[in-house]
């Protein structure tokens, strides 16, 4: 059983940045693929970007793209997403999950506002 911690959400105006991390229970995770999602109010959940067990191999959404950046650090057990020039309707709930998997972590809100 992989547990995951999100943690870095809050909120913030547009243009702004903001960096999610996710922590995972299980020393195994540098052997896992990762991935981020998100769930905006009355929509369904979408990939925002997905990266290697390795660390490359980023890949993300058309609507994030260059924007964000996905990474991890395997020692520490962790994934994180940079999230720079944010606008409004990257507002969500932030999910990161093991690739392929139901291990989802509790999500973290992410509002975009001014």
């Amino acid at each position: 059983q992989v547990q995951l911690v999100e943690s870095g959400g809050g909120s913030v105006r547009p243009g702004g940045s903001l960096r999610l991390s996710c922590e995972a229970s299980d020393r195994t995770f540098g052997n896992y693929d990762m991935a981020w999602f998100r769930q905006a109010p009355g929509q369904g959940r979408e990939t925002v970007a997905h990266i290697r067990a390795n660390g490359e191999g980023a890949v993300y959404a058309d609507s994030v793209k260059g924007r964000f950046t996905i990474s991890r650090d395997n020692a520490k057990s962790t994934l994180y997403l940079q999230m720079n020039s944010l606008k409004p309707e990257d507002t969500a709930v932030y999910y990161c999950n093991v690739r392929h998997t139901t291990y989802w972590g509790q999500g973290t809100q992410v509002t975009v506002s001014s």
